[in-house]
């Protein structure tokens, strides 16, 4: 298995929590939004690890500011990261699952791709991109052994989540537990969501279980979003 992010420290824990339960890890530093940096990383996973088969977009950034305090960088960033990033990866890695007749591609997205949301403008726009590449995509290979889905989280308990708070906490003067419960009430069920809830939508998407699942925006929310 390999893991990815910007930071080394960050990827060598998760690779050494791999390698802990038996399992080949490797790390390897990348900016998903960087093509440069995505085919290298790409080739030195082939190289280490041999043929992706599954593929784990994942890396996100969410920051919010009302639309006219959004500028340039900040809506570019969020493209860049959240929208082009999965592009970028997926094209370096869908060639050898094609060959393969065989692969699964997980997009990690978000309710915030299926409705707006007020002050996230940069963000629920490229989190409605990436439901539009999953399901064109998904169209694309539909005959080819590959199947590409989205996963759509409500708030997650993970540094995403607290960096929200951290700014609502700046922005309002609430204290950080209570603009974590803000962030909670979005769901019904008034909690964050936990990652192992989401990483077990991943594992079966990843399943011959759930081969004849593609095109598919799965909501992980708590009942926030019926669509």
């Amino acid at each position: 298995m390999a893991v990815t992010a910007r930071t080394d420290a960050e990827i060598e824990g998760v690779a050494a929590e791999i390698r802990a339960v038996g399992r080949k890890a490797l790390a390897v530093p990348c900016d998903v939004g960087e093509r440069a940096q995505v085919d290298e990383a790409v080739r030195r996973v082939v190289d280490g690890l041999g043929p992706v088969e599954i593929l784990v977009n994942s890396a996100g950034v969410a920051v919010s500011a009302k639309l006219l305090d959004t500028d340039d960088a900040l809506w570019e960033r969020h493209l860049r990261v959240n929208l082009t990033g999965a592009f970028l990866v997926t094209r370096a890695v869908l060639r050898g699952m094609l060959d393969a007749r065989w692969g699964r591609i997980i997009n990690i997205a978000s309710i915030a791709g299926r409705q707006g949301y007020p002050y996230v403008a940069a963000y629920t726009a490229s989190k409605h991109g990436l439901l539009g590449l999953t399901r064109a995509l998904a169209q694309e290979v539909v005959t080819a052994g590959v199947t590409v889905n989205a996963i759509c989280p409500g708030y997650v308990a993970t540094e995403l989540t607290w960096a929200s708070a951290r700014n609502i906490q700046k922005r309002t003067g609430r204290a950080f537990d209570e603009a974590v419960q803000s962030l909670a009430a979005y769901s019904p069920q008034k909690r964050l969501i936990e990652p192992e809830e989401v990483a077990a939508l991943a594992v079966l998407l990843a399943s011959d279980d759930a081969r004849g699942v593609t095109a598919q925006a799965w909501n992980v929310d708590g009942g926030a979003v019926q669509a």
